[in-house]
């Protein structure tokens, strides 16, 4: 039987995506996961070369724990499982945006989304009125030169 943990022999990741794939030190890339449908972001999670290939060869959003040190899917126990819908690599390629057809909770502590439990105050910027940033240095509040007069 194929588990997170014992999956099918199949190929290795394309060659060409794993060029394209700037892991971190630890050998990983983070993957943003999004129901497809209505964008909302449902949780972050971290992928090696081989968890990616999983995901993209299995149709599950397969992830590795980096505490367990172990492959995991979302919802073999409980029963949450993701559904891809899609998969794509971001213009740097250190992160992947993973939409999904999200089943049940997609955090581990019973919630739609792992952002809903603890928003921050922050200033809600107004793009009409955008002043200078008073801690940035004062070469990053002015206007490259071929903006300037």
């Amino acid at each position: 039987m194929n588990t997170p943990e014992t999956p099918a022999q199949q190929p290795e990741l394309d060659p060409a995506i794993r060029e394209r794939l700037k892991l971190d030190p630890q050998g990983l890339v983070a993957a943003i996961i999004q129901q497809h449908d209505t964008g909302e972001v449902l949780m972050l999670g971290w992928m090696d070369p081989e968890a990616l290939r999983r995901t993209l060869t299995t149709g599950r959003v397969t992830f590795w724990s980096r505490s367990r040190r172990a492959y995991w899917r979302k919802g073999d126990t409980s029963g949450h499982c993701q559904y891809v819908r899609s998969v794509a690599l971001d213009c740097d390629g250190d992160a992947l945006l993973v939409r999904v057809e999200q089943i049940g909770a997609a955090c581990h502590t019973g919630t739609r989304t792992c952002f809903d439990a603890d928003p921050l105050p922050a200033v809600v910027g107004d793009p009409q009125q955008t002043p200078a940033d008073p801690a940035a240095p004062a070469a990053d509040r002015q206007p490259p030169k071929e903006d300037r007069p």
